[in-house]
């Protein structure tokens, strides 16, 4: 697919470094709390200005997720969905956002059973750029990214407020375009309150390390901290906030809270046309 993989994502990040503008990037699961409920709510969350899509694969036991993403996923596997509903999900909505990156986010047990090169292959035929996979160490990730390399598709690694300068080195060297930083120890979900002085500090750290663009996620939902959060990044990932509307079918109500975020961002950028 021309402009797949590294170059779709690699495009997506030049252009917003460009333009000094803050990434939005959007997280729901696939078939929660229906095929179709999902497929509306991220054709929201792509109208309404997110940047870099990541789309949830169904799992059993997402263990660094919270309360909201974890029942997203019980009932999408409930509901029967499929690798094959992933897929068909990322490629329709590949053909009405063509410009759009999309990461899918997986843990590693899918990817083994069908086997790395099937996966990263199917993948990519059906629109996906590249993949986080959160339970993927940074130390054992170098087979998933060799075959992401040879079809031209991008693994994004993950940081934490635990990580080393080493590790953050090593995770530097080879994740793609850019890294997504964990804003707390712990598993997802919506928080009152974001230790943002601890994230400052492990931020420069980061920085001090590292030239990639950092996003980070976990624990926003509101408009307030994605913009406090994106004073100290390149950019916030938002998914529990989104996944609890779109699971209680409040899709007015999601679609607003897109637009308070995405808001909050554009409020950051110079080049912001008032």
């Amino acid at each position: 697919m021309e402009g797949a993989g590294k170059d779709r994502l690699g495009a997506k990040i030049e252009e917003l470094k460009k333009e000094g503008a803050k990434a939005l990037v959007s997280y729901l699961t696939v078939g929660y709390p229906t095929f179709e409920d999902s497929l509306e709510a991220f054709r929201i969350v792509l109208r309404e200005g997110t940047d870099i899509l990541e789309i949830g694969f169904p799992f059993s036991d997402p263990v660094a997720d919270g309360p909201t993403i974890q029942k997203a996923h019980q009932v999408a596997l409930e509901n029967g969905t499929k690798a094959e509903d992933v897929f068909n999900l990322s490629k329709t909505l590949r053909q009405e956002f063509e410009g759009v990156p999309f990461l899918l986010m997986t843990y590693y047990n899918p990817i083994f059973r069908m086997g790395l090169e099937r996966f990263v292959k199917l993948a990519k035929d059906n629109g996906i750029d590249g993949f986080i996979v959160p339970d993927l160490p940074p130390e054992e990730c170098l087979d998933l990214k060799r075959v992401c390399e040879r079809e031209g598709m991008s693994l994004v690694l993950l940081a934490s407020p635990t990580s080393t300068e080493k590790r953050l080195r090593h995770i530097c060297e080879h994740t793609d375009h850019l890294t997504y930083f964990v804003s707390l120890t712990g598993t997802t979900g919506e928080r009152d309150v974001l230790p943002l002085e601890r994230l400052k500090e492990r931020l420069a750290l980061y920085r001090s390390v590292c030239e990639k663009p950092v996003v980070v996620g976990f624990g926003i939902s509101k408009g307030e901290q994605a913009k406090a959060v994106a004073e100290l990044s390149d950019g916030v990932v938002v998914g529990s906030a989104f996944v609890k509307l779109c699971g209680e079918r409040r899709f007015e109500e999601l679609r607003e809270k897109v637009r308070e975020i995405k808001e909050s961002l554009l409020s950051l950028s110079p080049s912001r046309n008032l």
